[in-house]
């Protein structure tokens, strides 16, 4: 199954140029990003650290693994996984993200190759990769399943996707738009589309479609007296997360 030329929504990569400035201000409009950042990471690197067999523990336990962060944004993700050894590209269809990227890597020391394409482009480009982060990306894109057979070819076999998303119904709803967006003022109105929102069983059923073999998935959970995220084993009925191999 062959990728299209791009699936990008230039309507979508359009709000997240407006708010590039404020990638790394932990209370500005990427505040909810920066709240669940240790969730996730959590997940991310238990994940890779099982499939490649390596001990988190060790001072760069990622090292010797090329991992990309699709969509990576202002790199929330893509610093962390330098820290830990991993080769990282940091991809983003929103141009006006990566100067902030590139700057805050450049002031914390490390070195990831930041570029402005797209998951499409790399892979007709025949870049190859050990991890794919897929985070808060696919319920922003035109074509989903393209989308994710693009994310596919970029890996190589035996590769491990992480994709996380937001589910779809009255609850994701009320919490992911209504609250963030209207009530709380995480973010700015418009930045999500629930019509876009994909199921747990939809999104698995996707994955399958696109050649990978889903192995896990858990739920984010917000806590408002606790005001933390947590990994749940049950709960995935507004932020979850999936795990994906490509079969060797």
């Amino acid at each position: 199954m062959q990728a299209p030329q791009s699936t990008v929504d230039p309507s979508e990569i359009a709000k997240f140029e407006a708010m590039a400035a404020e990638w790394w201000d932990p209370n500005g409009k990427f505040k909810p990003l920066h709240m669940l950042n240790p969730c996730r990471l959590d997940y991310i690197t238990t994940q890779i650290a099982a499939e490649f067999d390596r001990d988190l523990t060790s001072p760069q336990p990622f090292a010797g693994l090329r991992l990309l962060d699709i969509g990576c944004g202002g790199g929330l993700l893509s610093e962390p996984m330098a820290r830990l050894g991993a080769t990282v590209v940091g991809a983003d269809a929103a141009e006006g993200n990566l100067p902030v990227a590139r700057i805050h890597a450049e002031q914390s020391g490390l070195d990831i190759d930041y570029r402005h394409t797209t998951a499409e482009a790399l892979a007709d480009a025949g870049e190859q990769f050990d991890v794919v982060l897929n985070m808060e990306v696919i319920e922003h894109v035109a074509d989903p399943l393209s989308y994710l057979v693009a994310t596919r070819q970029l890996l190589k076999p035996g590769g491990l996707e992480i994709c996380s998303t937001i589910n779809r119904n009255p609850k994701s709803f009320a919490v992911a738009i209504v609250g963030a967006e209207f009530v709380m003022r995480w973010l700015p109105r418009g930045t999500h589309e629930w019509s876009k929102f994909i199921t747990p069983d939809e999104l698995f059923d996707l994955l399958g479609q696109a050649g990978l073999t889903p192995v896990d998935r858990k739920g984010f959970v917000f806590n408002p007296i606790s005001w933390q995220w947590s990994i749940s084993e049950r709960d995935l009925s507004v932020n979850y997360v999936t795990a994906s191999t490509k079969p060797a």
